[in-house]
């Protein structure tokens, strides 16, 4: 018989969101388990009659990753109801959500999975994964920008990690960060006297967006090695 897991790390492996999602739908009563709302604490098998939004949890679904060049105006959230929803530019035929976010006024390198142990391992704040943005502002940057940026700053109450910050442009840097705060680079700018106003993610972990193969707002498979993590 199979070993009981709690449900959302089950519903991770089946492909449906990672945990942190699941935690939320379940919050939000959108999960039941054999008829009934779901728990937190609930453990659960493949023998169980599970309904997420309405719909059967079969079990899990093969795993598959891609790379996705998002554009500017695109949201993260994926509401079926709201045009400007992700959810209207995922590969048909596949139950796949992003592995994190970027924000309706940045672009570039999103990944999508159904894998909720990769998921977890890219975000989970205790893995420190890369993730490399180029961002421009209004204005040419002072000579103290990048010391100030790289050696972390106050926001949202509490200090951002140390992190690399260099030059590209009078007005462009590239930053490395390994945490991810709500649009944390457009208030570390903020806080330094800059409005960003172009936010492109290129890297994340060991995955280069290449945009002359990957065009804006198409997407294609990768193997998780091309991740390059430990």
């Amino acid at each position: 018989m199979t070993q009981p897991m709690r449900l959302a790390k089950y519903l991770g492996h089946a492909g449906i969101c990672s945990r942190r999602q699941a935690s939320r739908l379940i919050d939000e009563g959108k999960v039941s388990v054999n008829g009934q709302p779901a728990n937190h604490i609930d453990h659960v098998t493949k023998a169980d009659h599970i309904l997420v939004e309405g719909k059967k949890v079969t079990g899990p679904a093969p795993k598959v990753l891609y790379a996705y060049n998002k554009p500017v105006g695109i949201d993260c959230k994926l509401k079926a109801n709201a045009p400007d929803s992700l959810i209207h530019h995922l590969p048909s035929g596949e139950r796949v959500y992003p592995i994190g976010r970027l924000d309706k006024d940045s672009r570039g390198l999103l990944l999508l999975t159904n894998d909720g142990e990769l998921c977890q391992r890219l975000i989970h704040p205790d893995h420190h994964v890369e993730k490399e943005y180029w961002v421009e502002v209004e204005r040419p940057l002072d000579d103290t920008f990048c010391q100030t940026m790289a050696s972390g700053v106050p926001i949202d109450g509490q200090l951002t990690l140390p992190c690399e910050v260099s030059l590209l442009t009078s007005t462009r840097f590239k930053i490395v960060l390994k945490q991810g705060l709500n649009r944390q680079i457009r208030k570390m700018a903020k806080f330094c006297g800059y409005r960003v106003i172009d936010l492109y993610r290129v890297r994340i972990a060991g995955f280069e967006l290449d945009s002359s193969e990957l065009g804006e707002d198409q997407y294609h498979a990768i193997t998780q090695s091309k991740l390059k993590l430990d």
